[in-house]
């Protein structure tokens, strides 16, 4: 999983259509068209892995956008991981059955951390942890609720209990195209030994350098190759 840096484009869905949330919120979305239409293009444009979220399965823990999630899985050649509404070990071994390489755990991880172990123990090295951050606490629920939990701490315990990676997202610059921060990352990716994946914020060229330079394993782009901040050529040649 990721042997070299990853600039991973995003494909967050929200009923039916590709969306970007300003800060996690709803209600703050633009949309950017069809899902399986936006994952071939990422593909063509040479990414290795695309990363899926089903925001109705977020919010609302059913998993809306299965179609379109099994569509694109069809449509592409690539590594493909996936979170939103993904609640039990049933859940990951139907997505993971279905051709999806990873599923992403965030609210089943904090409610029910054996989970992680449990889905492991099925399906070696199919999870990753997400780990949301806002206000310096892990949230959950769609970025609604704070759990009191450390990031750092929070990986760590993950880490043992079977997670092969973590996404870690700043939620506070989420979708703002204001720039990362990197001091939560580098503590994230300080507290483990698995990959760290990085999500939010990322604005410009030199943002996808610094969490490259702060040890993320890859980052998460949306809003920035969306709105043709820069492409995903561009990204790729700025860490080569």
């Amino acid at each position: 999983m990721f042997p070299e840096f990853e600039i991973v484009p995003a494909v967050d869905m929200q009923d039916g259509r590709v969306v970007q949330l300003v800060g996690g919120e709803r209600g703050t979305e633009t949309t950017y068209g069809d899902p399986v239409e936006a994952a071939e293009q990422w593909a063509d444009a040479g990414a290795r892995t695309l990363h899926l979220v089903d925001l109705d399965g977020a919010f609302e823990g059913e998993r809306v956008n299965a179609p379109a999630v099994e569509r694109i899985v069809e449509a592409v050649d690539i590594d493909v991981q996936l979170g939103g509404g993904i609640r039990t070990v049933a859940d990951a071994s139907t997505v993971l059955g279905l051709g999806v390489d990873r599923v992403i755990l965030g609210t089943a991880a904090v409610e029910t951390p054996e989970i992680v172990g449990e889905i492991d123990e099925r399906h070696p090295g199919s999870v990753m942890v997400s780990l949301d951050a806002k206000g310096g606490e892990v949230v959950v629920s769609g970025w609604t609720e704070g759990t009191g939990l450390d990031p750092a701490e929070a990986a760590a315990r993950y880490e043992d209990l079977g997670a092969a990676a973590i996404l870690f997202t700043d939620v506070e610059v989420e979708g703002q195209l204001e720039g990362v921060r990197i001091e939560p990352v580098e503590r994230v990716v300080d507290a483990v030994d698995i990959p760290v994946v990085a999500s939010g914020g990322v604005a410009t060229l030199p943002d996808v350098r610094a969490l490259r330079d702060a040890g993320a394993a890859a980052v998460v782009v949306g809003t920035a190759l969306y709105e043709g901040r820069f492409t995903l050529e561009e990204a790729r040649a700025a860490v080569e």
